[in-house]
């Protein structure tokens, strides 16, 4: 342990961290304070939930790299808003609760602790002052208040819902919190068995936003997949919805079809199995096979259902539909391939021109009729042919191409009364309520059968103390139990749902601009100061939020938009997903895989300098990476490095500054070296290249080593470029160079344009021999940070991966030539 601590990092790390906090060094200036006149500049990274297990390396590279990217900001002369809060509300600390008898609250704030002191033990620049937490009162109130301005409008409402619910766990789960088996659906936490049932519940009216959540993608800087991940989710579709007579009974059933000009090829009817029609025209000789099939499709999640692999399965309900444009009748079917959730839950079978369908039909032998041919073809193919062509038997429509025949049918059917154009969205309503004690109350009091808000002064509603925290058995929420808290003296009973944990994160970005303010969620002034014409500038978290939390934080901000608490359409402007950390054994951490990697043992070993620079020197940020302990090593040298270049250590072990530092001028090709380093970590750092800037800077640090006598012209723009990936360490060093103040608002050195003007060759780079790219690069390149240079580019580093470079042959201006061991 002592031959890796190569300096003195336990007691500088402390040292400075001791400082940052006593100074309030990295507080944020609201509009009206000294600071507030810099341009501002707004980085977040997604909240985490306080658990019990504390933070692991994996959780910190996010962190690490927004970090870096404050401390370039603040230099850069922008007034940095860097906050950190807590998402604590939710059902891993009720389970807990249930297991122990410890309140939540309690096993809350301890775990908030002891991630603060993780999170202060890696030397990271938030304000503090701003520190937010969903469980407070103080917090939660402008959770109420929004709802209450959501209901108000409309947008939150009470429905009957299918919904799953977990016997075990004793509470309804949203679809996220669902995960397939081979015995059925469980729940995430628990892996329990999950059913569905009708039940009561809140619902956000979240597709009344769905074309402005579609649409306004287009106004962020978002990573493409991500987009087309919420693009999916919402699922537009342009079509139109068709009525169908059943026959025998007065009932019609609408469906929902993107290909209305392939009515006439439509030779049966599929409903979901919850579809409300099922039960009323199933014939009562297929009644037991229908509830049958009914009862083993509820064991499924609509993911599982949703999967194209899935084998096709259906029950035939014994009654007919007439096909309103060919005037057959065909039969109705259900099917778990069709969801209640999408559409009308009903379609109109084509499998001539769907290749589901087509799997349905060759499986229970069902009509096949083509009605659409290839634009080349004189006639349909056969089997399936799921794309446009021309339509053919088709009556009206024959002739025509399909954008045409998709028109022209419509027209039919709106002049028939028979079906209209429509537009619709696989996005449903927010089902918002939980069956849980650990979260926020609604704001809703009951009173005769209606839903009526607690006035806003009287808020926030406060959860009551509990003592048993077993939730109510048959899915009725714990609050249920607490009669002397839902019972009011006028007769009113308050609603005993509880909100679901995402709640409190739809909006913590915006508590962080004034999170002191009892009187508004937010002050109009501090809004439009810190969210001005972006939002968001930078907002870094998992891509396993791609969906769900950034589309119900966009839908909030849009409804506080409209409501003018906002000022931008859009809350994150920029967004970046890190990528995973492997554990040490090529699998994603996991507490029940054992490879959880602890940060605490590293910092101690290694200290907090050297795990910020490893975490960011494992590769590009948003790609998956593995961890390896052992590699710490070289980061922790090259800090010593670092170190050495200032400071020396006496014959007591003492270290002390070294006495050779000059401010002479340094020759021309170590001038030219800095310079271009300091436009390389530039250019790096404003698009997130942390590993590239790290190499840019161990290129430099290896010329200056072996220099024999230490120059402050070339030290301090290093030990300024290096503080925002190292801070204690440039901290101390900048102290030792005689500055008094802290280097957090120092200056970013600027290249010298002069020394940026160098004269460039052409540079061949060849493996084995074989010339696989070139690079314009300068002349006077050493080999070092030619090579350096080299391996950055995509087709070097593809032919590099995973092989031994032996030796490196280096031309100067010329050529470097990797000779790597043969397969």
């Amino acid at each position: 342990m002592e031959a890796r601590r190569a300096y003195p990092f336990d007691r500088i790390e402390a040292k400075w961290q001791r400082v940052w906090q006593e100074r309030a060094v990295f507080r944020a200036a609201n509009p009206g304070e000294p600071g507030a006149e810099k341009p501002k500049y707004y980085v977040l990274d997604m909240f985490p939930y306080p658990s019990g297990r504390g933070l692991h390396v994996g959780h910190l590279e996010g962190y690490t790299a927004s970090d870096i990217v404050a401390r370039y900001k603040r230099m850069r002369g922008f007034n940095v808003l860097h906050p950190m809060g807590w998402d604590a509300f939710g059902l891993p600390a009720e389970q807990h609760a249930v297991a122990t008898g410890i309140h939540p609250r309690i096993t809350t704030e301890r775990n908030i602790a002891h991630f603060r002191e993780q999170i202060t033990a890696m030397g990271f620049s938030y304000d503090w002052s701003r520190e937010i937490n969903t469980t407070d009162p103080r917090y939660y109130r402008w959770t109420q208040w929004i709802f209450l301005q959501l209901f108000r409008r409309g947008l939150a409402y009470v429905a009957e819902a299918p919904v799953w619910y977990c016997p075990a766990l004793q509470t309804v789960l949203a679809n996220e919190e669902i995960l397939p088996s081979p015995d059925g659906p469980v729940s995430e936490r628990g892996h329990h068995p999950v059913e569905r049932r009708p039940l009561q519940q809140w619902m956000l009216r979240i597709t009344a936003y769905a074309e402005r959540l579609l649409a306004d993608l287009d106004l962020v800087d978002w990573p493409d997949s991500i987009k087309e991940m919420q693009r999916n989710w919402i699922g537009r579709s342009e079509g139109a919805v068709i009525r169908f007579s059943i026959e025998g009974i007065e009932s019609s059933l609408e469906v929902f079809t993107t290909r209305p000009d392939t009515l006439f090829g439509a030779t049966y009817v599929v409903l979901a199995p919850e579809h409300p029609l099922v039960a009323k025209i199933t014939r009562p000789e297929c009644r037991e096979a229908v509830e049958a099939y009914q009862r083993e499709v509820a064991k499924k999640s609509d993911l599982e259902r949703a999967e194209l692999t899935e084998e096709k399965t259906g029950v035939f309900l014994g009654a007919f539909a007439i096909n309103p444009a060919s005037r057959e009748r065909i039969p109705v079917w259900i099917a778990d391939y069709v969801l209640l959730s999408y559409g009308t839950g009903a379609i109109m079978a084509v499998p001539a021109h769907d290749e589901r369908d087509f799997e349905f039909a060759s499986l229970f032998g069902l009509p096949v009729h083509p009605v659409v041919r290839p634009k080349d073809s004189a006639a349909p193919p056969a089997g399936c042919f799921p794309g446009e062509g021309i339509a053919c038997c088709s009556q009206f429509l024959d002739g025509l191409r399909t954008l045409e025949a998709k028109s022209a049918m419509i027209s039919w059917l709106e002049e028939k009364g028979l079906g209209k154009r429509t537009i619709q969205y696989r996005l449903r309503d927010w089902l918002f309520s939980r069956q849980r004690y650990w979260g926020e109350p609604f704001p809703i009091v009951w009173r005769n059968g209606e839903a009526q808000p607690v006035p806003e002064t009287e808020l926030p509603v406060l959860l009551p103390e509990r003592r048993d925290f077993s939730p109510e058995r048959g899915g009725f929420a714990p609050l249920s139990q607490e009669k002397g808290w839902e019972e009011l003296p006028d007769g009113g009973r308050r609603e005993t749902n509880t909100m679901p944990q995402w709640a409190g994160s739809c909006w913590y970005y915006l508590r962080y601009l004034d999170p002191g303010n009892d009187g508004e969620l937010v002050s109009r002034e501090t809004e439009r100061y810190w969210m001005g014409a972006k939002g968001v500038d930078l907002y870094i978290g998992g891509a396993e939020h791609a969906v769900l939390h950034l589309l119900y934080a966009r839908f909030w901000h849009k409804f506080l938009y409209d409501i003018g608490v906002t000022s931008t359409p859009e809350p994150f402007h920029r967004l970046v997903n890190q990528g995973i950390i492997l554990g040490e054994d090529g699998r994603k951490m996991s507490k029940s895989l054992g490879n959880i990697v602890n940060p605490e043992s590293l910092l101690r070993e290694y200290g907090a300098d050297s795990v910020r620079l490893f975490e960011m020197f494992l590769g590009p940020l948003e790609q998956m990476k593995p961890w390896s302990s052992q590699g710490l090593e070289g980061p922790h040298r090259f800090l010593a490095r670092v170190w050495r270049l200032v400071m020396e250590e006496d014959a007591e072990g003492r270290w002390m500054p070294r006495p050779d530092i000059s401010n002479e001028e340094v020759p021309m090709e170590t001038r030219r070296l800095l310079h271009r380093t300091i436009r390389k970590v530039a250019e790096d750092l404003e698009c997130l290249s942390f590993h590239t800037a790290i190499a840019q800077m161990m290129i430099l640090v290896n010329a200056l080593t072996r220099r024999p006598i230490p120059s402050r012209i070339v030290l301090e723009p290093l030990i300024l470029l290096l503080s925002p990936f190292a801070p204690h360490l440039c901290e101390e060093l900048w102290s030792v160079l005689g500055h008094a103040e802290s280097l957090a608002y120092a200056p970013w050195p600027e290249a010298d344009p002069l020394l940026l003007i160098e004269e460039e060759a052409e540079w061949v780079i060849q493996i084995n021999g074989k010339v696989r790219s070139r690079m314009r690069a300068a002349l006077d390149l050493g080999q070092e940070e030619a090579e350096s240079l080299a391996r950055q580019r995509s087709e070097i580093e593809s032919w590099l991966n995973g092989k031994s470079v032996q030796k490196v042959i280096f031309v100067p201006g010329k050529l470097l030539n990797f000779v790597v061991a043969r397969e």
